[in-house]
């Protein structure tokens, strides 16, 4: 009974040792874990657009890379879909994906927002929070405020009930709360300082036991850290000087539009501007992102985001190696880990080297040294002198010496890689069609009105997709029947696509773009006497995802519509009686799914559509062997949707080509905020994520693209990325 008792009591010591150990605190150099100061690297993941069967690649991978951290948002909208309604299943799942981290030794920076901007549909906010009475998104409003905490405390208590704030033993050691707030609030004035300081109150009031920040947000109130983000960040100091200074998101590249080149940042310039940061205090870097993924379904933001997410991240879209910046960022790490005896715990000293040259050096009274080397100048190598000793660098770079005497590192030296290729698997498909022709106001599910509505108030987003159809009496003594002289039909949009349809025949497609998703169309029309059918089919490419009060902007046919070249001159259809559908007959007849193949007649051989509006294709492939990343090659596609076994791949646009020049890509650029571009000309994107985890092993998987333009199945292509 003794020993019993002399066990239980040491047990209850240890859990005692253990609970006062776990802590995270800060000071004026960094995150204090368990009372040691850190120099972290973090790496943005986020668990929804990747797959759970590829979490744990991904992290272990991230461990490889050097990261001490995995920085993820929490997605509003996927996780209450409708209110009060909660999923955290499959790629929501973000209990195990947090867990998936804590197995792999790394800890977890978790960004609960709610809003995220993240280029991700509304900002990250479910489309029924825009419809809320009374509600203004991010300012002093009751109605959001209710909301949002209400989300916040669900994501807080599902945490600690999991124990996974790191003070339970768990591996969250930071929370934000908001994003990217501080220019808001700039520019809405009180309402926004009003709205700061409550979430800020409301946050610490959760009592998570580890600190909350607020990126790019000057005016975080106390005890919240604020923090940068950008392509650098070196010039950044917190609001007070008892804060860390802290880079929540270094970008390794950016988002692509449809219609626009990818956008890319070479591995030079993203290690240059990590090591600026160190040698100016900074503690903390995250890389946005570290792997961007896929936006899989209708996520994608915007408008006119890609359904790729890669960023150029150092693990591309399929989960690979981006080489050489993975492994460069890699043996920067190493080398900056050796550093930071010297650099958390010494004093600097700056040493002019020359003009455009400067060393800092850290010396801590244990004897530990570390210096780095650096030559500004974005033209020109040199030959440099430091402590008796030579050192060539490269122009735009920096030398880590660890020792303040050997150049380990340089963040201009970069390694040859091995570049990665697309290799066909399946080419030859068996494809079936069915054109979906457009519907009739007299339909059951239409919807009739005085005037042109607005498109996201009537879909509530859960489709793509809007018809107005309306009826026009051309009368035979029209002046342009007898002339033969066709009229004019004008449509005013507030975006994002359009198809026009006379009579049910194909006329006219306009869209918008990244700068403007408002667009005009302009297009003679062959109106017949009698009653003729004009339909208008209104496509969505993602709601916006920023701005001041961007729930309020618009979306679909606002107008004017006006037909050009009739007896008065121009006839006003705006203000007409007008008819509409939501969505395609083919979404409601779940033709992306095999249960719902048999619902129409589709035709194949000779009598398969090509380049054909409103088309819906199908056919059947086989999983093919190996562990390749797999994706679709929709060269030969216009515009649409694909799915796999009845699962979103999301929207596809390889016909928008990107347009402007693509020049150098001149590292030194991003210091000007000049963005380098590739692809121009081509295709924004032409390759589709294929998840491994969403096929058939062995087996045959069903295979649906929906296509709003006209495009050649035949020519796509599932092809696989290797090296």
């Amino acid at each position: 009974m003794k020993r019993l008792c002399l066990m239980v009591l040491c047990f209850l010591y240890w859990l005692h040792h253990q609970a006062v150990k776990a802590s995270v605190t800060y000071d004026q150099k960094a995150i204090i874990v368990n009372g040691q100061r850190k120099i972290l690297f973090s790496g943005s993941i986020h668990y929804p657009r990747s797959t759970p069967e590829m979490w744990p690649g991904l992290i272990q991978k991230a461990k490889e890379g050097g990261l001490d951290v995995i920085q993820t948002y929490v997605f509003w909208s996927g996780h209450e879909p409708s209110p009060g309604n909660y999923y955290f299943g499959d790629r929501y799942d973000l209990v195990r994906f947090i867990k998936v981290v804590q197995q792999a030794g790394l800890y977890v920076h978790l960004r609960i927002g709610p809003y995220v901007c993240a280029e991700w549909n509304l900002g990250g906010f479910p489309v029924w929070l825009k419809f809320v009475p009374g509600i203004s998104f991010r300012t002093d409003n009751e109605p959001f405020k209710a909301a949002m905490q209400k989300f916040t405390e669900k994501i807080v208590y599902m945490m600690k009930a999991e124990k996974l704030f790191q003070t339970q033993g768990g591996p969250i050691i930071l929370s934000q709360i908001e994003n990217e707030y501080g220019p808001i609030e700039w520019e809405i004035g009180a309402p926004g300082k009003a709205y700061t300081s409550w979430a800020a109150k409301m946050a610490v009031g959760l009592n998570t036991g580890v600190p909350w920040i607020m990126c790019k947000h000057e005016t975080a109130p106390d005890s919240v850290i604020d923090t940068c983000n950008g392509y650098y960040c070196e010039n950044f100091y917190p609001n007070k000087n008892y804060k860390p200074k802290m880079w929540t998101e270094n970008w390794t590249g950016w988002c692509s539009f449809f219609g626009t080149g990818v956008n890319v940042r070479s591995a030079e310039d993203t290690a240059f501007s990590v090591v600026k940061f160190i040698q100016k205090g900074g503690s903390f870097v995250n890389y946005y992102m570290y792997h961007g993924g896929t936006n899989f379904e209708r996520t994608s933001g915007g408008p006119f985001i890609t359904t790729s997410y890669d960023y150029d991240a150092p693990l591309d879209e399929f989960g690979l190696y981006n080489e050489p910046k993975f492994g460069h960022l890699r043996d920067l790490h190493k080398v900056i880990k050796q550093c930071e005896p010297a650099l958390l715990n010494g004093v600097v000293e700056v040493i002019s080297l020359g003009n455009n040259l400067e060393a800092h050096v850290f010396r801590a009274g244990n004897g530990a040294c570390a210096a780095f080397i650096a030559n500004y100048d974005t033209k020109s190598a040199v030959k440099v002198s430091f402590w008796n000793m030579q050192f060539d660098l490269p122009r735009w770079s920096i030398s880590i010496l660890p020792d303040c005497k050997t150049a380990t590192y340089n963040t201009a030296w970069i390694a040859q890689s091995t570049p990665k290729k697309w290799t066909s698997v399946w080419s030859v498909f068996e494809w079936h069609s069915y054109i979906e022709y457009p519907p009739w106001a007299t339909e059951q599910d239409a919807i009739t009105g005085n005037g042109l509505w607005e498109q996201v108030g009537m879909t509530k987003d859960t489709t793509d997709y809007l018809w107005y159809m309306t009826d026009i009496t051309i009368d035979q003594n029209e002046g342009f029947v007898k002339s033969g002289k066709w009229p004019v039909l004008n449509v005013n949009s507030a975006g994002h696509a359009l198809q026009v349809f006379i009579n049910g025949q194909h006329a006219g497609t306009a869209y918008g773009g990244e700068t403007n998703p408002r667009l005009k169309l302009s297009q003679a029309v062959n109106l017949k006497p009698g009653i003729n059918k004009i339909t208008l089919l209104s496509a969505s490419v993602g709601l916006p995802h920023v701005g001041v009060h961007y729930e309020t902007w618009n979306v679909g046919v606002l107008g004017p519509v006006t037909l050009d070249g009739v007896n008065e001159g121009t006839r006003d259809l705006s203000h007409w009686k007008w008819h509409y559908k939501v969505g395609l007959k083919g979404e409601g007849l779940s033709l992306f799914t095999e249960h719902g193949t048999e619902a129409v007649e589709w035709v194949q051989g000779n009598s398969l559509a090509k380049k054909t509006a409103l088309t819906w294709y199908k056919t059947y492939f086989k999983t093919p062997d190996g562990n390749d990343p797999l994706a679709l090659d929709m060269i030969s596609m216009g515009k649409g949707q694909v799915w796999i076994n009845g699962r979103s791949i999301g929207r596809h646009w390889p016909g928008y080509k990107a347009g402007g020049k693509c020049g150098d890509c001149d590292y030194a650029g991003y210091y000007v905020d000049t963005k380098c571009k590739t692809n121009c000309g081509q295709p924004t994107q032409r390759w589709y994520h294929v998840p491994r985890s969403w096929l058939k092993p062995g087996g045959w998987n069903y295979f649906v693209v929906f296509e709003e333009w006209g495009g050649d199945p035949t020519g796509i292509n599932l092809v696989k990325r290797h090296w």
